[in-house]
């Protein structure tokens, strides 16, 4: 994967923008920090996609909502995973039943006063949103689901469909209809993804169900509308990664050693901010650092396979095709609700 730059999408801005449709009923803002967030305005009451981590920006989008769609209840707020720039701002938007894959109710629930803590010293250079994180209350999942769960609402319908990867809680909102996926921090354009908490198998293959919906438009978890082919550049980011750690880890290198190694050589894939440039640089050591493991379990395995504890020589694309169909869940009463 020869290293390019393009034009980078900025990332970590503090102003409010104003909603856009994308599509009849659809709506979006792409300027909040910490997640693009939606919603579907159905005849009997909204769905909301993910929630602004900044409170400021959280009861802006309120404010936008309701200016919107005065009479109608907010129904759902669907969580893409448990990050805080997706969760955190679920207070904001109360009372809802907010709906998210079991494991990130899991998650979710160990967010003590020591994660608010964390969450509030990590803007500590930036004291003026500091400042509107005194009062952080996590609001959990009121109900979760395994495989997948579908919303049939005043005449939409809305997928929600489990893809793992970027996190174990991982999932996106597919409607058909209009042919657009809400796909979360399964997508990210020109940006490094965040690989902290990734299994890399599990990402491409998520990627790839992404391919097969049919959508013609896709909502990432960070920035503008984009298109189903953007979700190349992320599979050839991942898959150059497991390949170069691949290669120190075979030439006995230890993962401090591929971290070091490696970490301008990936700088260079997506265009970086020189205000984020340490921060990005750590993102990508902690991405490293998953992948290591990875590739380690994967070689000492195929070590115990042949014998001889020589691992056969790696094939990246031998990924497992993913179902054409997700197994659906007919109604929302169908979904299991988290005690």
């Amino acid at each position: 994967m020869a290293a390019r730059r393009r034009t980078s999408y900025r990332i970590g801005v503090t102003g409010l923008g104003e909603r856009q449709e994308i599509a009849p009923g659809l709506f979006i803002n792409t300027v909040y920090r910490g997640c693009t967030p939606g919603f579907v305005v159905t005849d009997e009451g909204l769905i909301l996609i993910d929630t602004p981590l900044i409170p400021k920006q959280a009861k802006d989008w309120r404010e936008q909502i309701e200016a919107e769609a005065p009479d109608l209840p907010i129904l759902y707020v669907f969580n893409t995973d448990h990050h805080r720039g997706h969760a955190l701002g679920n207070q904001y938007f109360l009372p809802t039943t907010v709906i998210a894959h079991e494991r990130a109710y899991k998650e979710m629930s160990g967010y003590t006063e020591n994660f608010k803590e964390r969450v509030y010293n990590s803007f500590k250079r930036e004291p003026e949103i500091q400042a509107q994180l005194t009062n952080i209350e996590i609001i959990l999942p009121d109900v979760t689901f395994t495989d997948s769960a579908c919303l049939k609402y005043g005449g939409r319908e809305i997928h929600l469909i489990y893809a793992g990867g970027h996190t174990p809680a991982t999932s996106f909102a597919w409607l058909p209809e209009e042919k657009i996926a809400f796909v979360g921090d399964i997508l990210w354009v020109d940006q490094h993804p965040y690989m902290a908490q990734a299994d890399s198998l599990e990402w491409i293959e998520a990627l790839r169900t992404i391919r097969t919906l049919g959508a013609e438009r896709l909502v990432p978890g960070h920035g503008p509308v984009c298109q189903p082919d953007d979700t190349y550049r992320v599979e050839e980011y991942i898959l150059f990664k497991r390949e170069r750690v691949r290669d120190y880890y075979r030439a006995g290198k230890t993962k401090n050693e591929a971290k070091s190694g490696l970490v301008g050589e990936m700088l260079e894939l997506f265009p970086v901010p020189l205000e984020r440039k340490a921060k990005i640089e750590s993102q990508i050591k902690s991405g490293i650092n998953r992948v290591y493991r990875e590739i380690q379990r994967e070689e000492e395995l195929a070590g115990v396979e042949s014998g001889n504890g020589t691992p056969p020589p790696a094939a990246e694309h031998a990924i497992h095709e993913p179902q054409a169909e997700a197994n659906l869940i007919p109604t929302p009463v169908a979904v299991g609700a988290s005690q």
